[in-house]
């Protein structure tokens, strides 16, 4: 093995030879990327929200693919997946450019000044996604930004709780709550919308994951959709007849998901088992509350 080779293989990441010109403001930088293989990632448990844990690495200490998923530009803040980057038409592109120093500002408020040109570590993983989704926030439904800003929510709340978990009592866990509520309106306006085809979602199902170790896709959605739901119906609505409104909804929009997956052998156990483990849940709440079973 080279010295090279050595170096690199202590490394987690590497910058791209090409350059990458940002659109908004043309800095000139060299996007970060992740290694693969070398042992860096060792896949932990899958969580109820359909996250792929991934343990402490002795050699590399933490490794998080989400890290380096989203492009940056380090000057002007402009944030989006790399497939959406160059894709700005005049009128988004003014929009972004005139809020860079509003991005910078509301990001500052929550997790203090950061510099992109470094190395991307939990913070700047987190602060990554935060600074998509107000970028998406103006873009047009041409390139389905509905569900990506759902993805980038659920993403932040995973990296805000642990944020929360390594730094207690600085309010981390409340962006968390507020993320994942953002998410789970999101998830839901998903769900419209690939009823009433008002945005291409299909332009987002390489990402719908919702994590990057394997794409649940619309099923990811459906479930994900039932669970945020559930998990935060007193905060999505607050009327005992508008929530259970809502539970009934969800409910229903979850019975496509298991039901479909009783009698397919092509659908993944583990996403069938949690759909109707939540199935379940769904029918013993809306039952407690007076409605249908």
């Amino acid at each position: 093995m080279t010295a090279t080779a050595i170096a690199q293989g202590k490394k987690i990441s590497f910058r791209a030879k090409e350059d990458t010109v940002c659109p908004i403001c043309h800095e000139v930088h060299q996007k970060e990327n992740m290694f693969q293989g070398g042992g860096r990632l060792i896949a932990g448990k899958l969580t109820i929200e359909l996250r792929r844990l991934y343990e402490k690495n002795r050699k590399f200490g933490r490794v998080s693919p989400n890290d380096y998923v989203i492009s940056v530009c380090p000057r002007c803040l402009y944030s989006a997946f790399s497939k959406d980057w160059s894709t700005l038409d005049p009128e988004e592109n003014e929009k972004i450019r005139s809020q860079s120093d509003t991005r910078r500002s509301n990001l500052e408020k929550i997790l203090g000044p950061l510099d992109f040109y470094q190395e991307r570590n939990l913070v700047l993983g987190a602060a990554s996604y935060l600074l998509a989704i107000e970028c998406y926030q103006n873009r047009k439904v041409t390139i389905a930004p509905t569900p990506k800003k759902a993805v980038c929510a659920v993403r932040s709340a995973w990296y805000f709780d642990d944020l929360n978990n390594d730094f207690p009592n600085m309010g981390f866990d409340k962006v968390r709550d507020l993320l994942y509520q953002k998410s789970a309106s999101w998830y839901t306006d998903t769900m419209e919308i690939m009823q009433s085809g008002s945005e291409p979602v299909d332009q987002a199902s390489y990402l719908l994951g919702p994590d990057t170790d394997k794409n649940w896709a619309f099923d990811g959605v459906i479930y994900l959709s039932a669970y945020l739901t559930m998990k935060f119906k007193d905060e999505l609505a607050s009327d005992p007849a508008a929530k259970l409104n809502l539970l009934v909804r969800a409910k229903r929009t979850l019975s496509r998901l298991y039901g479909s997956g009783k009698g397919s052998k092509s659908k993944p156990s583990v996403i069938i088992d949690m759909a109707k483990e939540l199935y379940d849940e769904y029918n013993k709440i809306i039952e407690e509350m007076g409605g249908e079973k």
